[in-house]
């Protein structure tokens, strides 16, 4: 503002004492008029901070009576405590809300971040069900091998304005000591896609293993990948959000020893805790609506164990020649070519879960009323899964137990194993660069430029994207690894890690952290350091011997 013009406010107050002589006399000065005016125009930018806000917008109406209820400096700053007190206690309720029960399926929260719990200690060593949170002491029972998880994320302000990864990990999952979770979704276009695989991809697959014991999980983990894509594709047709993320998953399990090859498929058994309840999710149970207009387009799901993709390209072997000395079996996804019916759906309305919630808390098998409460089986242990009370199965074995990795992923989220200091990629990029992938979409109608699907996504598989879903699929590329004592630890991490770090390299940096959190922590530093502009979530899972 210039020495001659005048606020709305300046316009109101009248003259002050002595402002005619000092006006005259200013007007022969012009350094002079200046410099009060300049004084002039400080002061009124102090007073201003004082005023009510509606006087500064501009476009509200001015009312003179008003600069009586100016308030003096004392009283602002009362104000501003009072607010900052009544933000945090807005948060803190935010961040109880979150506990205990698991939200119903498409909640989203409003803060513009993805919504992943920081890391956190749960009381005693029992923490199924319980949704990224570590057990204050976690041991090996009855020779059961268990494992450590460390998790280190960062918006990476310099170069982001929002947080849109979520992660997800998960101790003794499905009830079975020494199971574990793991997963990392990486979000565009916003947070919506990742922060809901957050919360609920875990409940979909837990219900995929409940509900069918004698599918393989390479195919379980595949045939959820679709279900909860297709859910995300309903759900942002309701809400108009058309983000998505890409996906990497990880389930580590307990299977009886065989003698089995180490390139045939596992045919071993593995153990379901038999006071788990399926919720319905994979059947849309709890969802009529979406029911209702879905079943007569939803063919018997084929689980054939073929190795053909999405379009009938079948998902690349990368690195056979290191696979094949890790004895690392892998088996690319299965499926047919989704459907885009699920466009124009925007008028249906997601149903509640409340009935299947309450369900959920009753016993798998029959009881008398008001029975007396029978003690815990001697290989168990009674512990809170944030619905019901279940009996924490330890699972034995006459041959013996070995464990086997899993893992599921979408776009360029990857899952990294170390094994007698050596990197193993357990996972495929889905890029735009590559050939087999650029074909598929070209099959499909579209189209690659620059390296992007249409010239827009840079990755050609993931969770959400329901604008392009005809191109972007949600078929993951599907793992199986049989660990054995020099496979250390694995890295699960998203694309702001891995687009400025080698896998070997990453190992090389952590291989002598015996502190997932630690490591984590140090990849991290090291992205940021190497300039990373994305956002960045690692996850570092140290497995222990019995």
């Amino acid at each position: 503002m210039s020495a001659s013009q005048q606020s709305p406010a300046d316009s109101s107050v009248g003259p002050r004492p002595g402002d005619e002589d000092s006006a005259q006399f200013n007007s022969h000065n012009p350094d002079t008029h200046a410099k009060e005016g300049a004084q002039h125009q400080a002061h009124q930018s102090i007073e201003s901070s004082f005023q009510p806000t509606e006087h500064l917008n501009p476009h509200s109406h001015f009312d003179p009576s008003s600069l009586s209820r100016r308030r003096s400096p004392k009283q602002a700053n009362k104000d501003l405590h009072l607010n900052t007190e009544e933000a945090n206690r807005l948060a803190a309720e935010r961040e109880n809300s979150h506990e205990g029960i698991p939200r119903r399926p498409g909640a989203l929260s409003s803060d513009p971040d993805a919504r992943s719990k920081t890391v956190t200690m749960a009381d005693g060593e029992n923490t199924f069900g319980a949704l990224n949170r570590h057990p204050a002491t976690q041991r090996a029972v009855n020779d059961i091998p268990t494992f450590r998880v460390g998790v280190s994320e960062d918006k990476n302000r310099k170069c982001r304005r929002s947080m849109e990864d979520a992660h997800s990990f998960v101790y003794d999952f499905g009830g079975v000591k020494g199971q574990g979770y793991f997963a990392i979704f990486d979000g565009h276009a916003g947070k919506h896609a990742a922060e809901w695989c957050g919360q609920n991809f875990h409940e979909y697959l837990l219900d995929a293993l409940i509900t069918d014991q004698k599918t393989p999980i390479p195919d379980l983990m595949n045939e959820t990948f679709h279900k909860v894509d297709e859910r995300i594709t309903q759900i942002s047709s309701e809400d108009q959000t058309h983000s998505g993320c890409t996906a990497v998953t990880a389930f580590l399990r307990l299977e009886e020893a065989d003698d089995r090859k180490p390139d045939e498929h596992s045919t071993s058994k593995g153990f379901i805790n038999p006071d788990l309840k399926a919720r319905g999710l994979m059947q849309g149970k709890g969802e009529v609506e979406l029911e209702a207009l879905t079943s007569q387009n939803r063919g018997p799901a084929s689980m054939t164990g073929s190795a053909s993709g999405i379009g009938g390209v079948a998902a690349p072997d990368a690195g056979k020649d290191s696979e094949r000395e890790a004895s690392v079996t892998r088996k690319a996804s299965t499926g047919g070519r989704l459907k885009n019916f699920m466009k124009g759906l925007a008028g249906a309305r997601e149903a509640m879960l409340e009935d299947e919630h309450d369900d959920s808390t009753t016993s798998a098998q029959p009881s008398a009323p008001d029975p007396a409460p029978a003690p815990a089986p001697a290989s168990s242990m009674q512990i809170a899964d944030g619905r019901h009370y279940v009996d924490l199965l330890v699972p034995k074995s006459e041959k013996g137990l070995k464990r086997v990795l899993y893992t599921a992923n979408v776009g360029d989220a990857r899952a990294v194993l170390c094994r007698g200091g050596k990197a193993i990629r357990l996972t495929y990029d889905h890029k735009g660069s590559d050939a087999q992938e650029a074909k598929r979409i070209t099959d499909a109608g579209g189209f690659v430029m620059n390296n992007r699907v249409n010239g827009v996504l840079a990755v050609t598989r993931s969770l959400g994207d329901s604008s392009m879903k005809e191109f972007v699929v949600g078929a993951p590329y599907t793992t199986e690894t049989t660990l054995d004592d020099d496979d250390e630890f694995l890295i699960v991490a998203c694309d702001g890690l891995w687009d400025v770090t080698e896998d070997q390299d990453a190992v090389n940096l952590i291989r002598n952290k015996t502190d997932p959190q630690e490591a984590s922590q140090i990849l991290l530093d090291h992205a940021i350091h190497n300039y990373s502009t994305d956002n960045l979530s690692v996850m570092v899972i140290r497995f222990n011997q019995a």
